[in-house]
């Protein structure tokens, strides 16, 4: 087949609503507002109040400003789509999304991750837990994720974005870096490798590490006193969950990207994409800020200090 150089990508996935469109943007405006006001409300939370100068009250900070960086990224560009007749986008701006969508998803992981060998240590180490966290270990915990993030994805999309393409149409909503491989002429099978590889780096090693730390703590809650039972269930609960809702939106994601949903309706799959990226940012602010007592007092007096 003929490649070409294209300067802009047709984002397919959106279809003519009419009116609805207007309608739908406020609801996106709103989502967004909404989601972008509750992580700074928390973050602001956990920055001016030194009783939250803890190492899981900073590895939560680091995880809603990622949070932050996901939805900007993600929801301006949705409702300038939204209020446009021809769903297109440049190339450069293409790239930049898919730089920012895989680097957010990739910081957040990593995060959660370290967030698990934190409640690890707390549990099953408690009498070591201040000497093992030191700032300086705190300090790396929180950088490595936001700096392997964004080292490895820009060496994928300069890898990616080097391909020869045979097409420049992108059956979803927002670009990402599989649905423009797929549009590459020449074989990707190297590319493929190297995506194998990644994945393993980025997801099965923390996946490993999220079952060992789960299963040394379940193991402490089981042999350990009363009290130990209900430390661990108040701190893990909301980490647990929130490690549960990114691995359904991770899935509706690999679903989405390998297999064939022309069968399913338009919106059923705009929505199935979109979950990993709107849910997530929405879902753990309110999480940590509803199941963690001392967040959730500190948010009310913040909130309703001159009432």
């Amino acid at each position: 087949m003929n490649s070409t150089h294209y300067t802009y990508f047709t984002l397919a996935a959106y279809f003519d609503i009419g009116l609805l469109k207007y309608l739908f943007f406020v609801i996106v405006m709103i989502f967004y507002a909404l989601t972008v006001a509750a992580n700074v409300l928390l973050i602001v939370v956990i920055c001016v109040n030194r009783s939250l100068h803890e190492p899981m009250s900073l590895f939560m900070c680091s995880l809603f400003i990622s949070e932050l960086y996901g939805c900007t990224m993600l929801f301006p560009m949705i409702m300038v789509q939204l209020l446009r007749d021809v769903h297109t986008i440049a190339t450069s701006l293409c790239f930049l999304q898919i730089y920012s969508v895989h680097s957010y998803s990739t910081i957040e992981y990593l995060t959660l991750t370290v967030m698990s060998y934190d409640r690890y240590l707390a549990i099953c180490h408690p009498l070591q837990y201040h000497t093992l966290m030191t700032n300086n270990r705190i300090a790396t915990l929180i950088a490595v994720p936001w700096f392997y993030g964004f080292l490895i994805v820009l060496i994928t999309i300069s890898v990616s974005s080097s391909l020869q393409l045979c097409g420049n149409i992108i059956h979803k909503v927002y670009c990402d870096n599989y649905s423009v491989v797929k549009l590459a002429c020449s074989n990707t099978s190297a590319f493929n490798i190297y995506g194998l590889f990644i994945s393993f780096a980025t997801i099965g090693i923390p996946c490993l590490i999220f079952i060992y730390t789960y299963m040394r703590i379940l193991k402490v809650c089981f042999s350990g006193s009363k009290q130990t039972r209900h430390k661990a269930v108040t701190t893990c609960t909301p980490h647990l969950a929130s490690v549960i809702n990114f691995g359904i939106g991770g899935g509706f994601e690999l679903i989405q990207s390998r297999f064939n949903m022309n069968h399913v309706p338009n919106i059923l799959r705009i929505l199935l994409s979109l979950y990993f990226f709107v849910i997530q940012p929405f879902f753990n602010p309110l999480m940590y800020g509803l199941k963690i007592s001392k967040i959730r007092i500190l948010c009310k007096s913040l909130l309703f200090a001159k009432m």
